[in-house]
């Protein structure tokens, strides 16, 4: 018998930025909106960082990873064309990283709002 939680969990599967986008606007249930990705990616929530402390407030070059250092390619999928093309790569970071930022998991409308906003970024 499978749990209620595994029925409510879509699977996220995309090639691309556009196909992810879709797909979480899918699990939001309405469309995507930038100007409230930005404003999540560079408001802190009661936490320590904001996603723009390792990431940049304008996400088209490198960041560095607050407190290790650790340095971080482009987030913006047009100054990077790797991000956003594996699926499960991306809900593994989006888990992590909203963890650290606002202290939950974000939720299909959060990401759908934030990769929206960095799909309009350019280099």
């Amino acid at each position: 018998m499978l749990c209620a939680s595994a029925l409510l969990a879509a699977p996220v599967h995309a090639a691309t930025p556009a196909e992810l986008l879709a797909q979480y606007s899918a699990q939001a249930g309405a469309p995507a909106v930038p100007a409230r990705g930005q404003q999540l990616f560079t408001t802190r929530h009661g936490r320590e960082w904001s996603c723009a402390s390792c990431h940049g407030a304008v996400p088209i070059g490198a960041g560095k990873h607050a407190s290790t250092g650790k340095p971080i390619h482009p987030m913006a999928p047009a100054a990077n064309p790797e991000r956003f093309t594996d699926a499960a790569k991306s809900e593994k970071w989006f888990r992590r990283n909203c963890n650290d930022v606002i202290g939950r998991e974000c939720t299909g409308a959060e990401k759908a709002d934030i990769l929206a906003w960095l799909i309009t970024l350019k280099p």
